[in-house]
């Protein structure tokens, strides 16, 4: 598929979604709104700037007027696009659903559901004690223990279901402050995805009474064995079991790789409002998945 039929596939799978469900989400109340360039058109520019690359919505803009000027005539300037797309931020969380939905079914009995969070990192270090962006969801005691940081921020959850030689497929995505425990975000999860696996595979930050394979619910929760205080190895059969869990789970973190990878979703130090942080992370990860999507379906 040429970069031409990606972005009309964009454009009418938008359009479809937006008359149908979409438009009920950015409903404007003004007596007069311009809306020459359509909303239609704001979302498709900016999904179809992250799928091929821009970062910033600096360089999404500058990559529509220089390159995409044909195909929308009446792009506003930057500060109009930025604002417009702040506009229409709520539909990416619902677009997100739809687009999930079209990923094939795994049936319940050979479902693994795999769980993992990432940090949306907004300030890092010391100047986390002075960001104030965000502050309904932002906080500054967020700490990666993969890369040793503190941070200011956000936590992005996602529990998918694993697939044999494919990345996983997204079931349960959420957003947190930075300082949620994980395992406080599986117990939210639990409920809803209850339905879809009875196997649960996560890291040690979701464990509960040190136990490496734990049952509630009818659901079990299956981590690597922790050591015990004071003991410096594991036995042959906890380093296998350890193993074989953290083997299962491995495309969860290679999905979160694979999203940032693609849309640089991780830092978000540019963001500027509430607004900006929700279309900074949902947008980004409807564009990756649609992208994700398109992907299974051309090769």
């Amino acid at each position: 598929m040429d970069w031409q039929e990606q972005m009309i596939s964009l454009y009418l799978f938008v359009c479809k979604h937006y008359r149908q469900t979409l438009c009920y989400y950015c409903q404007r109340m003004s007596n007069y709104a311009d809306l020459s360039f359509s909303d239609e058109e704001v979302i498709t520019v900016f999904m179809f700037g992250i799928i091929h690359g821009f970062r910033t919505l600096k360089t999404i803009h500058w990559f529509a007027k220089n390159h995409l000027g044909p195909w929308f005539p009446r792009l506003p300037c930057y500060v109009g696009f930025d604002q417009r797309l702040n506009q229409v931020g709520e539909v990416f969380c619902p677009l997100i659903e739809i687009i999930c939905q079209e990923f094939p079914e795994i049936p319940r009995e050979s479902a693994q559901a795999l769980m993992d969070a990432m940090p949306i990192v907004m300030a890092q270090r010391g100047r986390r004690f002075s960001a104030k962006v965000a502050p309904e969801i932002a906080t500054s005691n967020g700490y990666c223990a993969t890369k040793k940081m503190h941070y200011y921020g956000v936590k992005l959850h996602i529990a998918a279901l694993r697939q044999d030689q494919a990345l996983p497929v997204p079931q349960y995505i959420g957003l947190s402050h930075a300082g949620m425990a994980d395992r406080k975000a599986y117990e939210q999860a639990m409920p809803e995805m209850a339905d879809c696996a009875d196997q649960w595979f996560a890291d040690k930050a979701y464990q509960i009474q040190a136990k490496p394979i734990h049952r509630e619910f009818d659901i079990v929760l299956n981590t690597p064995v922790k050591k015990e205080k004071g003991q410096k190895s594991l036995d042959a059969a906890d380093t296998l079991l350890s193993k074989d869990i953290s083997t299962i789970r491995q495309p969860i973190e290679s999905l979160f790789n694979w999203i940032n990878e693609k849309t640089g979703i991780q830092l978000a130090s540019k963001v500027r409002s509430y607004k900006g942080l929700m279309v900074h992370v949902f947008g980004r990860l409807a564009a990756a998945l649609f992208h994700l999507n398109c992907s299974k379906f051309s090769s």
